[in-house]
């Protein structure tokens, strides 16, 4: 039954079981970081008035502890107050 299962509802069930960045999906679905920001990106919307949470933990630069980036839901790629290449991505669960 598990072949049955998109990729999408894949990644939904892993983010049930506990909390995942795009990087692990990715690895864990063989599909592109790309990907599974996408995917990502829809299971929030579909979660989203449901009795379930979408929850993120925002990127955080390691080197400042910035993070309050704009949109969570982005791969940044440097910190934007002390230009840090050292960026934690972040990582999502649904609730």
């Amino acid at each position: 039954m598990e072949n049955a299962r998109t990729t999408r509802e894949k990644i939904a069930a892993s983010l049930r079981d506990g909390a995942e960045t795009a990087a692990s999906l990715a690895e864990r679905h063989a599909i592109s970081i790309d990907s599974a920001m996408r995917h990502v990106r829809h299971v929030a919307r579909s979660v989203d008035g449901t009795d379930e949470e979408f929850l993120v933990r925002p990127p955080t630069c390691r080197d400042c502890g910035f993070d309050d980036f704009d949109e969570p839901l982005n791969l940044p790629s440097r910190c934007p107050e002390c230009k840090s290449e050292a960026i934690e991505p972040p990582a999502f669960t649904i609730e």
